[in-house]
């Protein structure tokens, strides 16, 4: 699960957890089709409703989201209410908290998604950033883009790190596999570079295995785990390429695994690449640094601020950057070191715990 699903999942989880907050707090939730069989949806604290789309079972998002649901509303004297997808419904009446990145602005507006896409984001992502009651940024680099981009008021905009799901497991070196490997986890769009970053990998173990010592190059794999993103796909030919030339399974690509297999995955990673152009926050490279793997992130102002020293920055995101950074997490022993035993402790001010807490403070002060 991705994105906004796993943000919601995880804030419901824990609130779940909080039955002291039933004397103070009921939770509506709104679902379209079915609601989801997560054991913690039952806490008493949630009243769950549905709102169909008649006709059109597991369709037209955009009908549930934007009509029938703000109609919904209306009769349902609401104190407040999350909109978690970027876009706030014309005509909403409730005060309302809606969740916010630049990403929004950037695939409206600059991107090269569907017309359709663009029309959503475009309209609604646009009235969601002007006239929500209160926005919620997921980072200060983040807060300062949309304000930015948006032309709004700074007071609007509320700050809210997320949380990390793993942890560092008791045996660091826990490997699901036989072989060293760097690793990849992300939906694969255009400005997350895997593209460059399977280019990279290529160029490491090809031309530089000899200052390499302390990894078995002709073993050495990229491991890549999201969904192919880019306009016309690109990343199955280019995997089947790339291994061809080395002879070898050197990349594995999977659209999805697992939980369970992706700790494991992260717990038994030499480095996990995830050079952005764009993002928000971005939960792979910390979801790695929880486990004291090296992170490989982009040289950017968002890469600072949660990272600080605890990353290697690619200077660029093309492939030759993205090599030298590769290139440096791999072998520089005293910052890997470093990172393998302070980086699980440096991460966990980002927690669900924090998040939620945060958030509930934030609908406190709108009701």
């Amino acid at each position: 699960m991705w994105g906004v699903g796993r943000i919601i999942m995880k804030l419901l989880e824990e609130l779940s957890r909080r039955p002291e907050l039933e004397k103070d707090f009921c939770f509506v939730l709104y679902f379209k089709d079915t609601v989801p069989d997560f054991p913690f949806l039952n806490a008493p604290i949630f009243e769950k409703k549905m709102v169909p789309v008649p006709f059109f079972r597991n369709r037209l998002f955009p009908i549930y989201y934007l009509v029938l649901l703000p109609i919904k509303l209306w009769f349902a004297k609401l104190d407040v209410m999350f909109w978690p997808a970027y876009m706030l419904p014309i005509g909403t009446l409730t005060k309302s908290f809606a969740l916010m990145t630049e990403d929004v602005y950037y695939e409206a507006f600059k991107g090269n998604a569907s017309f359709q896409h663009r029309f959503f984001y475009g309209v609604f992502g646009t009235y969601s950033a002007k006239f929500a009651t209160k926005l919620l940024a997921i980072s200060e680099t983040s807060k300062h883009n949309i304000c930015q981009v948006y032309k709004v008021n700074p007071n609007r905009v509320v700050v809210n790190c997320l949380g990390i799901d793993f942890s560092k497991p008791t045996t660091y070196d826990l490997r699901p596999t036989t072989f060293p490997y760097v690793l990849y986890v992300g939906q694969a769009f255009p400005r997350r570079h895997l593209q460059e970053t399977i280019l990279a990998f290529e160029k490491v173990v090809t031309e530089h295995s000899n200052i390499l010592q302390n990894i078995r190059m002709s073993e050495l794999k990229l491991i890549a785990i999201g969904p192919d993103k880019y306009k016309t796909p690109t990343i199955k030919n280019l995997v089947s390429e790339v291994n061809s030339k080395l002879k070898r399974e050197a990349i594995i690509h999977k659209d999805y695994v697992k939980d369970d297999e992706l700790a494991d995955l992260y717990a038994g990673a030499s480095a996990l690449v995830y050079v952005s152009d764009r993002e928000a926050f971005g939960l792979p490279p910390m979801e790695a640094l929880s486990f004291g793997v090296p992170p490989v992130i982009a040289d950017n102002e968002l890469g600072h601020e949660l990272f600080g020293e605890y990353a290697f920055y690619a200077e660029g995101s093309d492939v030759g950057g993205i090599t030298k950074a590769v290139r440096q997490a791999l072998i520089d022993s005293e910052k890997i070191e470093k990172i393998k035993f302070d980086g699980p402790d440096f991460v966990k001010k980002y927690n669900w715990k924090s998040f939620t807490d945060k958030w509930l403070e934030i609908v406190r002060s709108l009701n």
